[in-house]
C-alpha cells in the first residue's frame, strides 16, 4: 500500500494573497474620470478680477491721477470734524480748542477752493471787485479736451457733498444738547462748506453750458449764465453770512 498523501495538502490556500510580483498591465475596463479642482467661493471672490484687485482705499489712491490732493481733501475735512468732536476729551481749554477747529476749516476752505478742485475735477471760482466796487463771482473750468479723472471726481464730489451734512448733523446734536458755545464753530464750518458746494456746483454747470454752446454755435461765448450764477452766489452767501454772524 502506497503511503498516505497528507490530507488537504495542496487544497488549502493563503488568507490573503501574497503581493502580486512582476510586470502588472492596468486594466483596460477600468477608466478614471478627470480630477477638477473648483475653488470655494470665499476664495474665489479675492482677487478674482483686476477690478476687485484694485478695490479699497489703497486702489483708489493708486488709481487717482492726484493722490497728493485727493489725501489732503480729505485729511482736513477729517481732522476738522475729530478735533470738533474729540476735543473735550483731551483738554478743556476751548479757546485752543475753537482755534484749532477754525483753523483747520480755514485750510480746509483753501485747499478745496484753490487746490482739490482744480486739481482733481479742472473747476474755480472766486469773487473779484470791479472798479464801480461791484463785486461778482468769476468761474473757471478745464478744457474738455482734457477731461479729469474718474477716480478724482468721484471723491471730490463726494467730499463736496458728504462733509455739510455730517456738520448739518452736529448742528442738530448741538442744539439738542444746549451746547450754545460751539454753535459759532459749526456755524463757520457751515458757511465755509456750503459755499464751496454752492460754488462748484455753479462753476461745474457754468462749465458744461459753456461747453456746450460752444460746440453748438462754434465758440459762442455763454458768459451771461456765469454772471447771473455769480450774481446768485453772491446774494445766498452774503445772506448765509449775515445770519450766522447777525451783520
Amino acid at each position: 500500500m502506497s503511503a498516505a498523501t497528507p490530507f488537504l495538502a495542496t487544497a488549502i490556500e493563503p488568507d490573503e494573497p501574497s503581493a502580486p510580483s512582476g510586470h502588472i498591465k492596468p486594466s483596460q475596463n477600468v477608466t478614471r474620470a478627470p480630477v477638477v479642482l473648483t475653488p470655494t467661493q470665499a476664495s474665489s471672490t479675492i482677487n478674482a478680477t483686476p477690478e476687485d484687485a484694485e478695490a479699497g482705499l489703497v486702489g483708489i489712491f493708486r488709481q487717482s491721477a492726484h493722490p497728493l490732493a485727493l489725501f489732503f481733501l480729505y485729511l482736513f475735512r477729517t481732522a476738522a470734524i475729530a478735533v470738533y468732536i474729540l476735543c473735550g476729551f483731551f483738554t478743556d481749554n476751548f479757546v485752543l480748542s475753537t482755534v484749532a477747529v477754525v483753523v483747520l476749516l480755514a485750510m480746509d476752505f483753501w485747499n478745496c477752493r484753490n487746490v482739490a478742485g482744480r486739481t482733481l475735477v479742472g473747476l474755480r471760482f472766486w469773487n473779484q471787485v470791479d472798479d464801480d466796487g461791484e463785486s461778482y463771482w468769476v468761474f473757471e473750468s478745464r478744457d474738455p479736451s482734457r477731461p479729469a479723472n474718474a477716480i478724482d471726481a468721484k471723491m471730490f464730489w463726494i467730499a463736496l457733498y458728504v462733509f455739510p451734512v455730517l456738520w448739518f448733523l452736529l448742528l442738530i446734536v448741538s442744539l439738542l444738547k444746549f451746547n450754545i458755545s460751539f454753535l459759532p464753530i459749526v456755524g463757520l464750518a457751515l458757511v465755509f462748506n456750503f459755499t464751496n458746494v454752492i460754488g462748484f456746483t455753479y462753476a461745474d454747470r457754468d462749465a458744461k453750458q459753456r461747453w456746450a454752446s460752444s460746440v453748438a454755435a462754434d465758440g459762442f461765448g455763454m458768459g451771461a449764465l456765469g454772471g447771473v450764477g455769480g450774481q446768485i452766489l453772491g446774494g445766498m452767501v452774503k445772506k448765509g453770512v449775515g445770519r450766522v454772524f447777525g451783520v
